[in-house]
């Protein structure tokens, strides 16, 4: 089974960001995923696309939550993927 790809859009200086990576990273403690940080001010195509709802989670390429992050709506669908597998 190959390993679960979680990505978060975030930018500097927001804190929600901040909370969500660091909610993020507490559930590696249960679940097993890479965790990849994309600042969305390095890409104008980003920035447009995500502006105003960072951060955004995606899970393997299906984006599932934007703005305020929920710890158990992140780890229900780490759960839905492992199911699927």
């Amino acid at each position: 089974m190959p390993q679960t790809l979680i990505t978060l859009y975030t930018r500097k200086r927001c804190s929600l960001c901040d909370k969500a990576k660091n909610m993020i990273e507490e559930l590696k403690e249960e679940w097993n995923f890479s965790l990849e940080e994309i600042d969305i001010d390095n890409s104008d195509e980003l920035t447009e696309l995500y502006g105003i709802m960072i951060p955004v989670v995606q899970i393997d390429g299906e984006e599932v939550a934007f703005g305020i992050i929920n710890k158990i709506d992140i780890s229900k669908r780490l759960q839905e993927k492992s199911e699927n597998f």
